[in-house]
């Protein structure tokens, strides 16, 4: 099965839960949770498994757990079927 390994940067503590966008190969995330006990990874893991429209249980923390920059496992995508969905997760920006 295929597996990609996503690089992430994340923004804990934002107003809300967001892919924002890409920036040097690097996903930048910005989630609303606290990074206290987990809940930034937890609200990572969730908001990249709707973004990807797979099963949070095929995502995996790999690298980053106490730090902004992340890496996340990807099971069942290929890196060009995960960037596609990542980039339709991104909300337009105004020109």
């Amino acid at each position: 099965m295929a597996e990609y390994r996503l690089s992430v940067r994340l923004t804990p503590k934002a107003s809300r839960d967001q892919v924002v966008g890409w920036e040097d190969g690097v996903l930048r995330v910005r989630v609303a949770a606290p990074p206290v006990e987990g809940r930034a990874n937890q609200a990572l893991l969730r908001l990249l498994a709707r973004a990807l429209d797979v099963p949070q249980s095929r995502l995996t923390l790999v690298v980053g757990q106490t730090q902004r920059n992340k890496v996340v496992a990807v099971e069942g995508l290929t890196e060009e079927e995960a960037r596609a969905r990542l980039s339709a997760a991104i909300p337009n920006k105004r020109s």
